[in-house]
Parts: C-alpha cells; sequence; structure tokens
C-alpha cells in the first residue's frame, strides 16, 4: 500500500512539474500583478495589439502549461500547431543548476540550449524585433514570445525551476561537477524535487495552528488520499495555497491587489533586458537555498514505473515550522515575478 502511495505521488508530481509550474493560482497571480502595473502604459497598448481580443497577462499566463495536456479544455489548433514546432517545449520551463552554486553560467552542469534562461533569452529577443536564426531557432511568433515571457518569468522565479537537488547514495545533497557524474548510482537527480516525497499528514500536523485553514478538499470517490507529497509540488501549489490563506485572499485578483497595496521595495535589473533572466535565475538560487535549507533526506527506495522503468524516491523531512517562512518566500518570489514581468515589458516598449 505504501508503494501505491508514492506512486500516486509520484504520478502527481510529473504532472506538477510538467503541468502546473507554481500552480494556475501563482502564474494568475503574477500575471494580474502585471496587467495592474502597465495600466495606462505604452507596453500595454502593445500587449493588447499582440494578444487576441479579451485576453490579458492573467489569461494566459497558463498558456505553455495547458499546452501539455487536455486539463485546461481541448487544444486548440495554435497549441497543436506550437507544440509541433516545438517538440522539447516541456524543457523550456526550469533549468537544472545544483541549489548550492551562486550563479547560473551557459553551458554548467544542469543547464541546456533549451532551458529558461536560453528561452527567456530567445522570447525577449522576439519582442524586441530582433529575432534572426540564431536568437530565435524556434521560430516563435510574437504571440507566442509574449505568452511564454508571461510564463516563463513566472516560472524562474519558484526556486525549484532553477535550484536543483542531486543526492549522493547515502542520502546528501552534493554538486555535480559533470554531466557525467550524475550516474543514477552514486549520484542521482531528485528530477527538480519530484522524487523527493513529504510525508502529508505531518505536513498537515505542522501547518494546522500556524496556516488559516481553506476551502474543504474534495474528497474523490473511490481515490485514495495520498500518504506523500512531491516537494515540487509542495513548492508549486502548496506554498502558494499557504501564502494566499495566510493573506487572506482567495483568488489571483485579490492576490495582486494585496501586491500593490503592499509596495514592495524591489531593486530595479540592470543593463539590457536580454540579460536578465541570468540576474533572475541568480536570485532564484538564492531562494532555493532558503528552500532546501533544513531539510534532510531519507532512505533512497527503488520504484518501478508503468513502462517497467526503475527510478528512485526519498523521504524528505523539513523543519517544524517550515509552511511558514515557505509560504513567505513563495509569496515574495510571486510579487517579484509580477513585478519583473511588468518591468521587463515596459523596458521592451517604453
Amino acid at each position: 500500500m505504501k508503494q501505491l502511495a508514492c506512486a500516486i505521488a509520484l504520478a502527481g508530481a510529473f504532472f506538477s512539474q510538467g503541468a502546473l509550474a507554481w500552480g494556475t493560482d501563482g502564474h494568475r497571480a503574477v500575471g494580474a500583478i502585471a496587467d495592474r502595473l502597465l495600466k495606462g502604459s505604452d507596453a500595454e497598448k502593445q500587449v493588447k495589439a499582440i494578444l487576441l481580443q479579451g485576453e490579458t497577462l492573467q489569461s494566459v499566463s497558463t498558456w505553455p502549461d495547458c499546452v501539455k495536456g487536455n486539463w485546461c479544455g481541448p487544444q486548440t489548433p495554435d497549441m497543436i500547431e506550437y507544440v509541433n514546432a516545438n517538440p522539447r517545449h516541456s524543457e523550456y520551463h526550469y533549468t537544472d543548476v545544483p541549489f548550492q552554486l551562486d550563479h547560473y553560467h551557459d553551458g554548467a552542469v544542469g543547464t541546456a540550449d533549451v532551458d529558461i534562461v536560453q528561452t527567456l533569452k530567445q522570447a525577449i529577443s522576439v519582442l524586441q524585433g530582433k529575432d534572426t536564426p540564431e536568437t530565435n531557432p524556434h521560430k516563435f511568433t510574437k504571440r507566442q514570445a509574449l505568452i511564454l515571457v508571461v510564463h516563463l518569468v513566472g516560472d524562474i522565479h519558484q526556486p525549484l525551476h532553477v535550484g536543483a537537488a542531486f543526492v549522493s547514495k547515502d542520502g546528501k545533497f552534493v554538486v555535480p561537477k559533470t554531466p557525467a557524474e550524475i550516474d543514477e548510482t552514486a549520484v542521482f537527480d531528485s528530477r527538480g524535487g519530484n522524487n523527493l516525497l513529504m510525508n502529508e499528514d505531518w505536513l498537515e500536523k505542522i501547518s494546522a495552528g500556524v496556516i488559516p485553514p481553506g476551502e474543504p478538499k474534495e474528497v474523490k470517490p473511490g481515490v485514495p488520499k495520498a500518504l506523500t507529497k512531491p516537494f515540487h509540488s509542495y513548492w508549486d501549489s502548496t506554498t502558494v495555497d499557504y501564502a494566499f490563506r495566510r493573506n487572506r485572499v482567495k483568488t489571483p485578483d485579490q492576490f495582486a491587489q494585496w501586491a500593490i497595496d503592499s509596495k514592495p521595495g524591489l531593486a530595479p535589473n540592470t543593463g539590457a533586458p536580454i540579460t536578465w533572466a541570468y540576474q533572475w535565475a541568480d536570485d532564484a538560487l538564492v531562494a532555493s537555498k532558503q528552500a532546501y535549507a533544513g531539510v534532510t533526506v531519507g532512505k533512497l527506495t527503488p520504484q518501478t514505473s508503468k513502462k517497467g522503468e526503475t527510478y528512485y524516491t526519498w523521504t524528505l523531512e523539513v523543519p517544524k515550522d517550515y509552511p511558514v517562512p515557505s509560504s513567505a518566500l513563495a509569496r515574495t518570489q510571486l510579487v517579484k515575478g509580477g513585478y519583473h514581468l511588468a518591468e521587463l515589458l515596459q523596458a521592451i516598449w517604453p
């Protein structure tokens, strides 16, 4: 039964990472903040000219996740066209720099030519009108580029979408120096934290009393309660839920208004906009160190996928107060995402 619960949880983890990074509410909150900050600007006019009638940054913020399946509804012709032209599109959403490091460097361990930093650079070039076969190898249209920017600026502020955990056989977080060291024998890739499993009952226990109660969870007949929650899933959705509840808001619009009213004093980005993805990745590495602070790994457990492939999971223990600092960090990163998105679009269209 325990193995079944782990398998169920892990299946949900891969859906979470591949499908709804930051979760629907998180991405929409980032878009809603930017929508408000751009009111009355030339950037707002340019955005409206590129998007379809009635679309907003908030409404298109989950589009790059929705193209991966039918959970948002039937695939539209433009979604199908994008997926067919971008067979590696699911890799655009993250990079896997060891969280212990301080900087993202092109070509370093965990990076890729289709990762989030490189894709953001390409999409920004398209919006600037500077796209060439070299800067726009995927032939993004302006609409696709704008939608990708909206979504990926959100993703790059999620700590686990940049800072990755690699685990040694004896359960220690390690920093591989070359890709060859990640051999799944002595050093393992935790798959963005998807293979690190938190105890669901323990999480509910430590959050009670410090996180205000939320809406009752729907109980689906015949679906057993998962005993574990993947660490990546926790950061995609649970931290956002906790942040909303701690701020006494229920919707992305309410969170966005709170963010604007709070007047956060964020340092502006520096240099050319094409370099900002590097700054955001470095900032996310700082956040990922906080996300992994006090976290310990338990025993390695081999699992078998439906395809008969072997993968590995670990139990994960977090500090007793973890729901409070993690939700506070998620709140900060969501606000940064919204403000940085607006700042980027205004830099492109001053």
